[in-house]
């Protein structure tokens, strides 16, 4: 017991799921062959997330982070308002190009190195990481894994999906910069919105009031301790981020790669980074469980639930109930396994109501941690920084953000149909 209560809260959260899901599948709850069918679609998954975040782990050591960040900050020329627009856009590209789960694995570090090297408030950062590995994942197939289920669904081509949804993504984007700057960047809230958990968060916080309420002080150009471990953790990075942009390598293949030539160069330049603890457990314990669990659920009666709550309407309302119950349910499970459950909700013939569904369960989930992996892999690399983001805070604004951009987006999908 004393051990239980020295664990985190998300630690002990993550084994009782995975006990829960295992418990059903003893029981006869979930039966045996629907739990193989789970975990044999999740472990592709399972595979990137625990190699994604060694990679990450690794290149943060590496000090690539720092650099990058240090060029960021730079380029913002001293401005806050520049700076936002700067880490918008970047964020925004990032989820585009690549995909919501990358860019919380690794642009959070990026921006919390940034908040590091300026010496300001750690949150507002993070939180534009977050919001917009979720907000900004509508436009592309590659964007999230439930746009490849729904381009599929509804047979539409990367350029035919991007078609249908840009009216969405902007609406979606443009209402995450209005929520983080009302509630994160502007001033007054830049210092007290956010501070790191550790020793230096009060000094921090002094720091950022006793500055111009409107300008910061670039850094110098950082310089990596070790050039080598810089060069051969940016190449990994890069050489993944190529494979699946250019090549259309799996995820988990790419990131495992990466990661084997991260830790190679860690084996000859510097040995005791290479830990146990590098591994993300509590991720691979928390997702098997997380998907037992709701597939069970799904096989007692979460179909039809959905199907009642879904209804027929192809029309606006439909869609606004739909995606209402997507974004609703992923907060309260995950969006995944609500996406999947949802889809064989929605009739086949009610193409604008599936990509509602699309929108509510990507825009949608915000407000809790385990809404989206995206956003628990970025909750991790907070954790991992010392960056304490207020649950409470957390929720509250998330719930405006996702009420506001799924509407929004909803809105813009009926208008440009």
């Amino acid at each position: 017991m004393s051990v239980l209560r020295r664990l985190h809260v998300l630690d002990r959260v993550a084994i009782g799921l995975l006990a829960t899901g295992l418990v059903c599948v003893a029981s006869g709850l979930l039966p045996t062959g629907s739990a193989s069918d789970a975990m044999t679609r999740i472990a592709p998954l399972l595979a990137f997330l625990g190699t994604v975040i060694v990679l990450a782990e690794l290149t943060s050591r590496a000090e690539v982070f720092d650099v990058v960040a240090a060029r960021v900050a730079r380029a913002g020329r001293g401005s806050y308002p520049l700076l936002f627009l700067l880490c918008v856009a970047f964020a925004s590209v990032t989820t585009i190009a690549l995909n919501l789960d990358t860019t919380a694995v690794l642009l959070t570090p990026v921006m919390l190195a940034l908040a590091a090297r300026l010496g300001i408030a750690a949150v507002p950062l993070a939180m534009t990481t977050v919001w917009l590995a979720n907000t900004a994942s509508l436009l592309l197939p590659v964007s999230n894994l439930t746009n490849l289920l729904a381009a599929d669904r509804v047979a539409l081509s990367p350029a035919g999906l991007a078609g249908r949804m840009w009216a969405p993504q902007l609406a979606a984007i443009l209402v995450t910069m209005a929520c983080l700057w009302g509630f994160y960047w502007r001033r007054g809230r830049r210092a007290a919105a956010g501070s790191s958990g550790g020793p230096g968060a009060v000094q921090v916080t002094e720091r950022v009031r006793e500055k111009a309420p409107d300008r910061y002080e670039p850094p110098p150009v950082h310089r990596p301790a070790d050039p080598v471990l810089f060069r051969a953790c940016g190449l990994a990075c890069g050489g993944f981020l190529l494979a699946i942009l250019v090549a259309d390598v799996e995820l988990w293949i790419a990131s495992a790669t990466a990661a084997a030539v991260a830790v190679a160069a860690f084996a000859l330049r510097g040995r005791s980074a290479l830990r146990w603890s590098l591994i993300p457990w509590r991720l691979l314990v928390m997702v098997p469980g997380m998907f037992l669990v709701v597939e069970t659920v799904n096989a007692h009666g979460l179909h039809d639930l959905l199907a009642s709550a879904v209804g027929e309407d192809g029309g606006l309302l439909g869609q606004f109930r739909a995606a209402a119950v997507g974004g609703g349910l992923s907060n309260v499970l995950n969006n995944l396994p609500v996406y999947l459950a949802g889809e064989g909700a929605v009739p086949v013939a009610n193409h604008d109501q599936l990509l509602a569904l699309l929108v509510g369960t990507n825009a949608g989930p915000v407000i809790t941690p385990w809404a989206s992996l995206a956003t628990l892999l970025w909750y991790e690399r907070c954790l991992a920084y010392g960056v304490r983001v207020p649950v409470a805070r957390l929720m509250g604004t998330g719930a405006v953000l996702a009420v506001t951009a799924v509407a929004a987006s909803v809105a813009a999908l009926a208008l440009t149909r």
